[in-house]
């Protein structure tokens, strides 16, 4: 059968992948279409977080095929996804160098993710706004604040692709509810694949895919 790749914004096909002969991805399918929300969820060791650097362009399958937003090569997979962590990955820098990673951004736009990212009210408190340094990895802001810079980060990228990492496991109740918010903003109208533990936190919007020993089943 010839599958048209064009329409799936994710398209991977057989997929597999080893760290030193251990499989750890083994023969997988995925297909998201462009604006469709994936979610995936498993225990830990079970290859979410590999499968994450695949759709990512850090990592090569060792067999079959990942084509993301039309692009095979990982360095141009790389332009086309966003990526928000549940670890703190940022660089110690101001806020806005975390936020632009040194592009040419302007103000009006970074200040525009800020707002969607719910940043502003903080922001505006801070004697050195968007030029405030966050420190070695990120010490000199709180994990919900270092969650929202990743997402202003995300929504300055303008990728096609989102892609999560448990964006709100390290995170209190409340804080993560307000950081869920500003991710519905992000994720509004891209294609999004988000792998956690907690099935919970996906809403209506996704398709649940459950992960187990390198495969994936629907469900």
């Amino acid at each position: 059968m010839i599958i048209n790749m064009v329409q799936y914004a994710v398209y991977l096909d057989n997929i597999s992948f080893s760290y030193e002969k251990h499989a750890v991805i083994k023969n997988l399918s995925l297909r998201a279409r462009p604006g469709e929300h994936i979610g995936i969820v498993g225990g830990s060791g079970c290859g979410k977080s590999t499968l994450l650097k695949i759709l990512a362009g850090l990592y090569q399958p060792d067999s079959g095929e990942a084509v993301i937003a039309g692009e095979r090569l990982p360095e141009k997979i790389r332009k086309q996804v966003a990526l928000v962590m549940q670890n703190n990955s940022l660089f110690p820098l101001s806020i806005r160098e975390n936020i632009t990673c040194g592009h040419p951004v302007p103000d009006e736009a970074v200040w525009a993710a800020c707002q969607n990212a719910s940043l502003t009210q903080w922001l505006e408190r801070l004697p050195n706004g968007l030029d405030t340094n966050v420190g070695e990895r990120g010490n000199q802001v709180s994990g919900g604040q270092a969650q929202r810079i990743q997402i202003a980060r995300a929504l300055c990228k303008d990728a096609p692709v989102i892609l999560l990492d448990e964006p709100v496991s390290a995170l209190d109740q409340d804080t993560g509810r307000s950081v869920l918010d500003a991710l519905c903003k992000l994720t509004d109208g891209r294609t999004v694949i988000h792998v956690t533990h907690h099935q919970e936190t996906l809403d209506e919007r996704y398709t649940i895919y459950r992960m187990e020993g390198g495969r994936m089943v629907r469900g």
